[in-house]
This record gives structure tokens, C-alpha cells and sequence, in this order.
């Protein structure tokens, strides 16, 4: 399966996921080769605070690289999230602990 098959396969599962979790809001960027700036694969919200999240369904990952897309491309108008997996293992999330502790800050 070639890259982009691939990473829009991880999206369109990892919706499916949000959306059976209780994220009704959650909508994936159908838009083929527009990503960046305040546009994120996947945007959501959690208890009020909207989600930039970047999918990433690769085998070898830089979470550093990552982590620094989706932080510039959510230009703080949004919580940069990404959420990974490699073939036959879950999903996991990650994000700044400084982000998470200023949403959670700004939530009191």
C-alpha cells in the first residue's frame, strides 16, 4: 500500500474511532495534498477545547517531527495533538505536556 493510501486509511479509521467514542464533531480533512496552517487531518473538540489533530500511520516515526507539524500548524488556535500507530499495534496520542497543562489551567 503506498503512503498516502495508507495515511488516509489511518484517518478515515481513526474518525470512525472518535466518532463511535462520543466525538460527533470530529471531521477529517478531505481535501487531497491541503494540510498546514490551521488545517489539521482530523479537528475535534473535548470539554470545550478544539483539537488539531495530525494522523500518522507510518512504521518509523519522528514524534519530535511530529509533534513540531502539528504545533506550527495549529498556530494556537487549537491543541496540537498526534495520534499514531505502526501495523498491528494501537493507537496512541501525544502531545506538549505545557499544552496540556495550560488547557487544563485555562479550563478552571
Amino acid at each position: 500500500m503506498n503512503s498516502k493510501r495508507k495515511g488516509s486509511k489511518g484517518e478515515r479509521e481513526l474518525l470512525a474511532i472518535l466518532k463511535e467514542h462520543g466525538f460527533p464533531d470530529a471531521v477529517r480533512n478531505d481535501q487531497m495534498y491541503i494540510g498546514g496552517y490551521r488545517n489539521p487531518d482530523i479537528s475535534a473538540s473535548f470539554q470545550g477545547h478544539q483539537l488539531h489533530i495530525e494522523v500518522k500511520r507510518v512504521e518509523r516515526l519522528s514524534i519530535t517531527s511530529a509533534i513540531a507539524q502539528a504545533v506550527s500548524d495549529a498556530a494556537g488556535a487549537a491543541f496540537p495533538v498526534v495520534v499514531h500507530r505502526t501495523n498491528r499495534q494501537p493507537w496512541l496520542v501525544t502531545f506538549r505536556l505545557d499544552d496540556f497543562l495550560n488547557e487544563m489551567r485555562e479550563s478552571d
